[in-house]
């Protein structure tokens, strides 16, 4: 007899961007006619820079010649697309091999695969809040028990606040995987040097292993603020890092990302080169390669001439951000994030809930945005809007709320 896996029975309510959508769907039934901007969801709207175009055109056009096409390639990557992001991290002060580079179709995915490697009863700590899937992809894997209003048991929840600037404090006890994302997604927030070395020293001092998302680093502006947590010392014994072209390229659709699992990475029953194996078997085992034609266009991602493209799309980005930033504040509405990121992080006014804020938005303004309560308990009372959207699109919905929010 087939059974089910009932770690699934124990996912709280709908995933969050799902149920999103579907209120903003009833909304949309029950009142025809009406136009909803959308500062939801954090996918990208800018057409792909021509650069970059060119390289994807390329790694189609090699597929149509005899001496020029491809099949099954590496399932770590390309050695030139593998060489490639090695050479950007160590330009950045980051010292990485190109072997120690996995190139994967999202690093959302790998979030979500990488713990596969560990043990089942290691013990997970998150930001909180945190995006859905860190948690979510344990709670299947059976590390937590059921969840209530505090989080899911046996999860350690690291809060992120106004009162420590949503970086949070090392966990009281001994955790095993910890999972930091800088820029922070939700709330914008950029970890500093400082405040990463702290959970570097305590991972290396348990023989815990850091799980580091590191997606939108193309947003920080701020040079004193770390790109990567390779830049802290003794990152590459204790961190496995995550990153991707989907918003620095607009290849959310396009699916390319990358994991660095460096090989001096230990873990506390595996050695140096444990893990990095482990990681190499994971993928040759499950994993094909991510598409010769998309790799191609990675290439061209990290070209001179394609970081200067996508530079001035990421610019574009943080000036909508910034639009948003200023109209909220101009209503009263209390901010953080987007100067580093994204995605700008409000308190929801008068003590409303994040789903109460986001029905008065979408029924007054006809602006849905992303309520903080889906991201973490730590998240109720907050709210998150995403500066990725077509300029006027991102002025129409400011001006919706300046001119129609009661508060």
């Amino acid at each position: 007899m087939a059974k089910i896996n009932q770690n699934y029975q124990k996912l709280s309510a709908g995933y969050l961007f799902p149920e999103i959508a579907r209120r903003t769907n009833l909304f949309l039934n029950e009142n025809p006619g009406v136009q909803v901007m959308r500062l939801g969801i954090g996918d990208t709207t800018e057409p792909i820079v021509p650069s970059v175009i060119d390289g994807l055109h390329k790694g189609v056009d090699d597929l149509g010649a005899v001496d020029s096409y491809s099949g099954y390639g590496p399932s770590e990557g390309i050695g030139s697309l593998r060489q490639g992001i090695a050479e950007f991290y160590n330009e950045n002060g980051a010292s990485i091999d190109a072997s120690e580079v996995f190139v994967s179709d999202g690093a959302k995915s790998d979030s979500a695969n990488i713990q596969g490697i560990f043990s089942e009863d290691c013990v997970v700590a998150v930001q909180d809040p945190a995006y859905p899937v860190y948690v979510d992809s344990n709670v299947i894997a059976g590390r937590t028990g059921l969840s209530d209003e505090n989080g899911y048991k046996g999860l350690v929840y690291m809060p992120c606040t106004e009162e420590n600037g949503f970086f949070p404090e090392l966990p009281k006890g001994k955790v095993d995987l910890i999972y930091l994302c800088s820029p922070n997604n939700p709330t914008g927030a950029v970890a500093t040097k400082e405040q990463l070395k702290t959970f570097v020293d305590y991972a290396r001092e348990h023989k815990a292993i850091i799980l580091f998302d590191s997606a939108y680093c193309s947003f920080i502006t701020d040079p004193a603020l770390p790109k990567s947590i390779y830049e802290i010392e003794g990152a590459s014994e204790c961190a496995i890092e995550l990153n991707s072209f989907s918003k620095t390229a607009g290849f959310t659709g396009v699916r390319l990302a990358w994991t660095i699992v460096p090989k001096a990475c230990v873990a506390e029953d595996a050695r140096a080169g444990v893990l990095h194996s482990l990681w190499t078997r994971r993928q040759n085992t499950f994993f094909n390669g991510a598409s010769n034609i998309v790799q191609s266009g990675g290439l061209a991602v990290l070209s001179k001439e394609g970081r200067v493209q996508t530079g001035n799309q990421v610019a574009f980005y943080l000036e909508n951000a910034s639009i948003i930033n200023e109209g909220l504040k101009g209503k009263g509405i209390t901010t953080y994030g987007g100067g580093n990121a994204p995605y700008v992080w409000l308190k929801t006014p008068n003590d409303l809930s994040s789903w109460e804020f986001f029905d008065k938005l979408l029924n007054e303004c006809h602006v849905v945005g992303t309520p903080g309560s889906g991201f973490g308990p730590a998240g109720e009372g907050f709210f998150r809007l995403s500066a990725f959207g077509h300029r006027e699109n991102v002025e129409a919905a400011v001006s919706s709320i300046a001119n129609n929010l009661e508060i």
